[in-house]
């Protein structure tokens, strides 16, 4: 049996929904004439910012509503299917209220915070259907601690073997035993493969040292090589995974904060339109 994404709820129903919408906004702007023209003061402005203005506050609470559908899944689906397209189509109906009018006020205000928390919501949309793949393709059957478990486990190896070496290989292996970093600040998360990693620079000095070794020494430093190879493997394996985690996080710190701040403006806006025009 095929698998649905919330995207398909339903045979779309959301979509229908959202499209509905849009072309009957769509028809109102394009087929009433006012001798003033077309905006957001007039009785199709006023209605099409009612319907925004409306949804917006159902989207919010949506969003605190969806905490009661832990053991729903169908429930959270439908709530993820209606946040997408009936959001998504605030584009449509927000800018005919607005009458394709902007200035610096906090009305326009009020519809720039929309679009970033559409914006952001699109890209958190992709990011839950894109990268939780990944991270399976990544991970396979492990887990981020298990793999940091399996990196300090092969550490200690590293850690004996390079004892029986130069001082030299010693101290570049035991940097990239102390200093080796997963994880950490928002940045560090970010970065895929840091160029200033003490485990890829010691793989690469011992690389390039190895030409000039012979003998015990040479094999010595290939069995050191091969541990610090696969350290440098795991590191990036669990690095990905932090990145991930970190992308999929990213979103809601914008898209979150925004909404709310989006709610202020709007109820700013309209007490702005009915008390002070």
């Amino acid at each position: 049996m095929k698998h649905r994404t919330f995207l398909e709820y339903r045979r779309y129903r959301y979509l229908k929904v959202a499209t509905l919408l849009m072309v009957a906004s769509i028809a109102a702007f394009a087929w009433f004439t006012f001798p003033v023209g077309r905006y957001g003061g007039t009785v199709v402005g006023y209605m099409l910012g009612t319907i925004s203005a409306l949804l917006i506050v159902w989207l919010m609470w949506l969003g605190v509503r969806k905490r009661r559908y832990k053991a729903n899944i169908s429930g959270i689906q439908g709530w993820l299917s209606a946040h997408v397209y009936v959001g998504g189509s605030l584009i449509v109906v927000a800018t005919l209220h607005t009458g394709f009018q902007v200035g610096w006020n906090v009305h326009t205000l009020a519809y720039v915070l929309m679009l970033i928390v559409i914006f952001s919501g699109f890209f958190g949309v992709f990011a839950y259907l894109r990268f939780p793949a990944l991270m399976t393709a990544n991970m396979g059957e492990e887990t981020l601690d298990s793999l940091v478990q399996k990196i300090a486990d092969l550490d200690r190896e590293i850690r004996r073997t390079a004892m029986a070496m130069s001082d030299e290989i010693n101290g570049v292996a035991t940097e990239s035993i102390k200093n080796t970093r997963i994880g950490g600040g928002v940045l560090a998360q970010f970065l895929h493969r840091p160029d200033n990693c003490p485990t890829k620079r010691a793989v690469n000095y011992l690389e390039k040292i190895g030409k000039t070794l012979k003998g015990e020494e040479q094999k010595q430093n290939r069995d050191l090589y091969s541990l610090l190879l696969r350290k440098q493997k795991w590191v990036d394996r669990a690095r990905s995974d932090v990145r991930f985690k970190a992308l999929l996080d990213l979103w809601l710190y914008i898209h979150i904060p925004i909404s709310f701040a989006l709610l202020a403006a709007l109820v700013a806006h309209i007490v702005s339109v009915f008390f002070y025009w």
